[in-house]
């Protein structure tokens, strides 16, 4: 059965004491209010991982996640962060592929596919990112991009890899904008992404996989995003940054 997942991705922001005091205020308030069974991640900066994970602890379904990985375990590559460096502080997720690594960092299919394989390698779960820029959408061809995204960097792992990526819908369009897909764009695309694994490998693998919203996510949208049939949660950026505002987004499965 596939999780309901609330992934707060903090980007390059908060300070090391500001992303402490954001995380405890989320664990306390989850700990006490989200009475559903779902994952909650905190995406934070590489230089908060091993802080946070002191206060994340043991909390029930409460996880970290790193915004990136290099693809290679080791070696001279100044300035970046290997998968079992992210390992060994406790993070269970990182973020791949996401629109702003692409864009300013001319991530590349093939790019994203060896990163995956390195994340699973260690035993961690990609979290997937795909999505059309609005003149795409605008020339119809939004289907035909999210369908090469996941072919081209997703489509050469086995079934048993497959069913453990998450995946992240993120129209670019909508990200930092607040401009929000609708409820019904944002279902006719998750349906289109699990319908698309299908057909590579089966349904029942397909019904397995998470597949989340990114977009400008906030409480007041949260229910009626999420009530699609084949989202499974949400990608949140700027609202995750608001303890109180990402809990209620938490809340609103």
């Amino acid at each position: 059965m596939r999780r309901n997942i609330a992934a707060g991705n903090w980007k390059m922001n908060t300070s090391l004491e500001e992303g402490m005091q954001l995380a405890s205020e989320v664990v306390n308030m989850a700990t006490a209010e989200v009475v559903k069974d779902i994952d909650i991640l905190l995406i934070a900066p590489f230089t908060h991982l091993t802080s946070l994970q002191k206060i994340v602890g043991e909390a029930k379904n409460i996880f970290l996640g790193a915004q990136n990985c290099h693809e290679a375990d080791s070696g001279a590559y100044t300035g970046e962060i290997s998968a079992p460096m992210l390992k060994a502080i406790g993070v269970k997720y990182v973020v791949l592929g996401h629109s702003e690594r692409r864009e300013y960092f001319a991530e590349s299919h093939a790019l994203l596919a060896s990163k995956t394989d390195t994340v699973l390698r260690h035993g961690m779960t990609p979290v997937f990112c795909c999505g059309e820029k609005l003149e795409i959408r605008e020339q119809n061809k939004h289907f035909e991009l999210v369908e090469a995204q996941i072919r081209e960097s997703l489509f050469h792992l086995s079934a048993d890899q497959m069913k453990k990526v998450v995946i992240a819908y993120e129209p670019v369009w909508a990200i930092g904008t607040g401009v929000t897909a609708s409820a019904e764009q944002a279902q006719e695309m998750h349906a289109f992404i699990r319908k698309t694994i299908a057909n590579k490998y089966s349904q029942s693998l397909a019904d397995s996989i998470s597949i989340l919203y990114g977009g400008s996510v906030k409480a007041a949208n949260a229910n009626e995003i999420f009530g699609g049939a084949d989202v499974d949660g949400g990608l949140v950026g700027g609202a995750s940054l608001q303890s109180r505002e990402f809990v209620e987004i938490a809340k609103a499965f």
